[in-house]
């Protein structure tokens, strides 16, 4: 589809969005903590990876029992996906709906996207049910799945592997859906860069802006420049969405984009598994332009030893901190049945 009419059907879609509030993924969404290289760009296009890694394997939770979860400081829970494919593709099937269903209310689309999000990070380390739920969708719905599918275990071969400690980061709200978006097309319109690159790498890098770490030294704000970079291509504050925004696409345009993405992104981070997820993302909302909805909504979630943990806004540590003491904290980032909630204290009173 050109891109003039992509444009006037995402605006469409987006028209409730005017009112929205904002309310805290991915990346999805766990930033992957991606630093722009300042080494040169690869001559040719990075490899594209032709088959996703394996989804690595979580440990178990240790047996123990299970303590009264209590809600996250705005009164929130974590959504919990099903198990199986079956169930599974009947909760895509009705998120995906809701979320571009224009009667949807604007103050349930942030437990909507953080509930598609849940999915397809649980169906992700689930390859053996892709076939059941691949069948049990509408086909229109099908190479949408497909791609959450792809870019979630991309991701996997970035990893490298799972922590005790969670990082020291400030979670906070992003700007408004229709600010960021704004940003996107000005960038575009200036640099070339499709504004659904610049949305994936923003949503991949800092859940479009969620993540603030307290380093000074490494990457930094909304699109994650090292200050090296920042000094060549930045304009303004780097911690500013709209100034980090159109820097990416600067950056970008230099490293080949929009002719060449894959050597672009490669530049961004290099390693072929940032370019494959980043790009099916980007080409999940150029596909479907309100999936943008769903996206925006993504909460930050950490990939840990215990299964993934759920950080709200609100979430403010400026060391690390032992995961297993930030559960006993907030059980509700990881609750049961597929997470492990500590013993409180006073258990045995």
């Amino acid at each position: 589809m050109p891109r003039s009419q992509r444009s006037g059907v995402f605006m469409a879609a987006l028209a409730a969005l005017a009112l929205l509030a904002v309310a805290c993924s991915d990346d999805d969404s766990v930033s992957t903590a991606a630093t722009i290289s300042s080494a040169p760009a690869p001559p040719a296009s990075a490899p594209r990876s032709t088959s996703a890694p394996t989804p690595p394997e979580t440990p178990g939770p240790p047996t123990t029992e299970r303590a009264t979860l209590q809600p996250s400081a705005d009164g929130r829970y974590l959504p919990l996906a099903a198990d199986g494919g079956s169930l599974l593709a009947e909760q895509i099937v009705a998120t995906e709906a809701a979320l571009r269903d224009p009667d949807t209310p604007p103050e349930a689309l942030p437990d909507l996207g953080h509930q598609q999000q849940v999915i397809y990070r649980h169906l992700g380390r689930h390859p053996e049910w892709d076939a059941d739920v691949l069948a049990a969708v509408p086909a229109e719905l099908r190479p949408i799945v497909e791609l959450q599918l792809a870019g979630r275990r991309a991701f996997y071969g970035i990893s490298s592997g799972y922590g005790e400690q969670l990082p020291a980061w400030r979670i906070v709200e992003p700007e408004p859906a229709e600010n960021l978006l704004s940003y996107y097309q000005e960038a575009e319109a200036d640099y070339g860069i499709e504004w659904e690159y610049l949305a994936a790498i923003n949503l991949v890098e800092t859940g479009m802006g969620r993540i603030y770490g307290f380093s000074t030294a490494g990457a930094q704000g909304p699109m994650q420049f090292i200050p090296a970079t920042w000094a060549d291509y930045g304009q303004g504050d780097i911690n500013n969405p709209r100034d980090a925004i159109r820097a990416a696409a600067r950056y970008l345009r230099s490293r080949g984009g929009p002719d060449d993405m894959d050597r672009a992104l490669y530049g961004y981070n290099p390693t072929e598994y940032y370019v494959d997820g980043v790009s099916r993302y980007a080409e999940i909302m150029q596909r479907d332009p309100a999936a943008f909805l769903g996206f925006y909504h993504w909460e930050i979630h950490f990939s840990s030893y215990l299964g993934d943990l759920w950080l709200p806004v609100g979430y403010e540590h400026e060391e690390p901190i032992l995961i297993t003491d930030y559960l006993t904290l907030h059980p509700e980032s990881n609750p049961p049945p597929n997470g492990w909630v500590p013993v409180p204290e006073d258990a045995d009173e």
